[in-house]
């Protein structure tokens, strides 16, 4: 009798392990801006999902992105890492497909939440590393990915093949130009229904690297703005906002269908602000700057950094509250790994702080500064410290200077009037980084072509 009465409690002890690990959704748009929601000010586009999502859950008003490209702010959600830190500082090509990948010795948030028992998944797009490079997804604790790698691929959605795994599949009908039988993203969505339906058990990890809206802006269906008065580009851009949406609320309702809505933390973000100047065709229409923040993608002031954020967890994650206290994605591994009771290993260097008790109600957690570089063109810095911003657009540029709780808009430089705040910033934007021979700071870049994937 010892022997099964042993395995029986061996078994009783590791489903009360399992019990106390919440599953964890982390879903990424890509280009998404903060004015593109109706909980954000949106008036134009439907986001009926994620607006009730902010209803039920938080919605942040100052949740940072890594930075304000692709692949090195996925690399800061993945690794813990700042940029001045981080492996990935810009989008970097390598050959025909693929980006720089992370290197070899990188731990990212999946490895250690599989370490600690989760079934693990990339659904969407990666862009950190093809599969026969260090930065596999299928290497860095991710059982399975399916979509896209490349982030170039992705800017296709009728594309002749995506990923299963590793193995490359054909989608018969698509040419690969915008047209074509199968739109990918409905693939993408139907595979995250499958995973988590078959993971239901828990617990699980799923990273929903959604790719929509950025891209070609190809839709299969422009739904309810067909017959507006605007641009193709306008309406298939407004459809894919509202795609993105109800595959949103899809995998939330498949939450509610299997019983595990009530044990699963689901956080969503962009990756970097709009594509779109505010005076743009698009920006003029869709108001994205309506909520008076100033730059975007590939800038470091608010409008590329800030997010559309949310959390959403039945009884842990207070509904209805909106929060201006900031987090940044280097937040998330920390996040996680206190979630699901694992520690972080000792050759895993973090920027980040846990989330778990703000996520729950509390205050942020307190922090000396964020600090952001990126290397696209000039060698772009940024750090905030206390409501204090400052950003320098190259390493020979001045250094400007924001309060952020009078002038979110950062439309008036005090860098004049406060030498020993820039001195401080300064300071700090040379302790926060690691000089890196990939990622040097210069004030123009040489050559052309080389970080255009995203």
């Amino acid at each position: 009798m010892f022997r099964p009465l042993a395995l029986l409690f061996f078994a009783c002890a590791l489903s009360a392990t399992a019990a106390g690990q919440p599953n964890i959704v982390f879903i990424l748009s890509d280009d998404l801006a903060q004015g593109d929601l109706g909980c954000y000010g949106q008036k134009l586009i439907q986001t009926p999902n994620l607006d009730r999502m902010a209803q039920e859950g938080t919605r942040y008003l100052q949740g940072y992105s890594g930075t304000s490209v692709c692949a090195p702010s996925r690399s800061c959600l993945m690794t813990g890492l700042h940029t001045g830190h981080c492996p990935i500082r810009a989008n970097r090509e390598i050959g025909a497909e693929g980006q720089k990948p992370l290197p070899a010795g990188t731990i990212t948030v999946a490895q250690i939440l599989h370490d600690a028992g989760y079934a693990t998944a990339c659904v969407g797009k990666w862009g950190m590393g093809m599969f026969d490079t260090t930065g596999s997804p299928l290497k860095l604790g991710f059982d399975h990915f399916y979509g896209y790698n490349c982030q170039r691929h992705a800017h296709n959605y009728f594309p002749t093949y995506l990923y299963n795994d590793d193995k490359r599949f054909d989608l018969p009908g698509n040419t690969g130009k915008g047209v074509g039988k199968t739109y990918a993203q409905n693939l993408i969505s139907d595979e995250v229904i499958r995973w988590v339906r078959e993971h239901k058990a828990g617990p699980f990890f799923l990273y929903f690297s959604i790719t929509l809206p950025h891209g070609d802006f190809e839709i299969d269906d422009q739904g309810i703005y067909k017959d507006k008065p605007w641009t193709e580009k306008q309406k298939n851009y407004a459809a894919m906002v509202t795609r993105l949406d109800s595959d949103v609320g899809r995998l939330l309702a498949t939450l509610k269908e299997c019983g595990i809505d009530d044990n699963t933390l689901v956080m969503t973000s962009g990756d970097n602000g709009s594509s779109f100047a505010p005076d743009s065709e698009m920006g003029k229409l869709f108001d994205q700057a309506s909520n008076g923040m100033r730059g975007y993608k590939r800038s470091l002031y608010e409008g590329g950094l800030r997010q559309a954020a949310l959390a959403r967890w039945p009884g842990k994650v207070p509904a209805g509250r909106v929060t201006d206290e900031p987090w940044a994605f280097w937040d998330f591994l920390p996040t996680a790994a206190e979630l699901a009771g694992a520690k972080i290993p000792a050759n895993c260097k973090t920027d980040g702080l846990s989330l778990v008790s703000f996520l729950k109600g509390g205050p942020a957690p307190k922090r000396d500064h964020f600090y952001w570089e990126l290397h696209e063109g000039p060698s772009l810095q940024a750090v905030r410290f206390g409501d204090w911003k400052a950003v320098r657009n190259g390493p020979q540029s001045p250094i400007e200077l924001y309060d952020l709780k009078t002038d979110a808009g950062e439309a008036h430089d005090l860098a004049s009037e406060k030498p020993d705040l820039v001195a401080k910033a300064e300071a700090l934007m040379q302790s926060s980084r690691t000089a890196d021979p990939d990622w040097p700071l210069v004030q123009k870049r040489a050559g052309k072509g080389k970080n255009k994937a995203k």
